[in-house]
């Protein structure tokens, strides 16, 4: 009998929840037919049936969270696609991208899910050892014996609840949030800087998100350190000439970031059905694990909800995010006189590790720059 495990769903994450099955024990299914659909941090995905065969246990139910390198369904027997057979002994090895990418076309060490699951709990790099398992597989024993850590951190206990209230457990994208804003705080020396741009000199309204990419791709040129990533491992940062800008998303299910790729080389009409697509997408959450990574810089486009100014938090690797806030009429000097202004409010997070305040503030004034000129 061979069991097949969660394998790592190209997110990097460490868990996904079983939405449905698509197979019963005794099922007799092939390979590549729908077996289960999982939800992710980010994205629902559909896992194929990886044998020809018959379904003997299924493990775990629609609703249960199963994690990455956990079994997930035995067969009789069988080849996997792609793979070698796979015995009662065998493990899935882990050969993805992450989610925070080292860079493009780079690979990992080959790591068995649950050992790069528990190496991300432990904030340990993988790199800094060799792998026992098959083949030079790095293994959930291989981590603990080289980290000083341990699986299991206290957790403190919940506060009693009054009568008719219930806790609600974090799913989907409300878990990943909670994770990587985490994540973020406990790594990041995060400063922001915040300003206004004045659009008075637009001759009509304009499509704020396509102007504010034009301004990004302007304030690159001038300032390149705000589209880097930073490694705290190394201690090294890399700066990137293309820029691929995650935009955040306000869906039902929570916060969802996709990934427009290569802006700088896209005409206006371009961008703007990126965007429409991406959105579209992430309402639906079928925006596939390539769209939700690797991104370079951020965006948080708030203030077409309300708000005037925010911290936004950056997500690691990546230094920076610029927030806009709601656009508004000010009173502005001008000259001697006082006048109605439309203006909007900047805030821009960086990591102080990497990015200095001039630097921030250089960006910032060319976003600026670039915002206040005629359509």
């Amino acid at each position: 009998m061979g069991t097949f495990r969660l394998p790592d769903l190209g997110e990097g994450l460490a868990e996904a929840e079983i939405l449905e099955w698509h197979v019963g024990a005794g099922d007799h299914v092939l390979a590549d037919q729908p077996m289960v659909s999982v939800e992710t941090a980010k994205s629902v995905v559909e896992v194929p049936v990886p044998y020809a065969g018959t379904v003997m246990k299924l493990h775990g139910a629609a609703g249960d969270i199963i994690a990455t390198g956990a079994p997930l369904i035995d067969f009789d027997s069988g080849t996997v696609v792609g793979s070698m057979p796979v015995t009662a002994e065998a493990e899935f090895v882990d050969l993805g991208l992450t989610a925070v990418s080292r860079g493009r076309g780079a690979v990992r060490p080959r790591a068995l899910p649950v050992a790069r699951a528990a190496a991300r709990h432990l904030n340990f790099d993988l790199e800094r050892i060799s792998g026992s398992g098959h083949g030079g597989a790095i293994t959930l024993d291989d981590v603990l014996g080289a980290s000083d850590g341990t699986l299991h951190r206290p957790v403190r206990a919940a506060p009693e609840l009054p009568p008719g209230a219930a806790w609600e457990p974090l799913r989907g994208p409300r878990r990943a949030m909670a994770r990587s804003m985490s994540a973020s705080q406990a790594e990041v020396p995060l400063s922001t800087v915040c300003d206004d741009a004045d659009l008075e000199a637009w001759s009509k309204p304009g499509d704020y998100m396509l102007r504010l990419m034009r301004a990004l791709i302007g304030a690159r040129r001038i300032e390149p350190a705000l589209n880097a990533w930073y490694d705290s491992a190394s201690n090294s940062r890399v700066l990137f000439e293309h820029i691929d800008l995650a935009i955040a998303v306000d869906t039902p299910q929570g916060l969802i970031v996709p990934v427009l790729r290569n802006i700088e080389n896209q005409a206006p009409a371009e961008l703007k059905a990126a965007v429409a697509a991406q959105k579209s997408a992430a309402h639906q959450r079928s925006i596939p694990p390539e769209d939700l990574r690797d991104f370079t810089m951020m965006l948080s486009n708030f203030g077409t909800l309300a708000g005037r100014y925010g911290i936004p938090i950056v997500v690691p690797p990546a230094v920076a995010i610029l927030g806009a806030g709601k656009v508004r009429m000010d009173a502005v000097a001008v000259g001697s006189t006082v006048a109605a202004h439309r203006r909007m409010p900047l805030s821009l997070s960086f990591d102080h590790r990497c990015i200095t305040g001039g630097e921030a503030c250089r960006y910032l004034a060319a976003v600026i720059a670039d915002l206040e000129k005629p359509n």
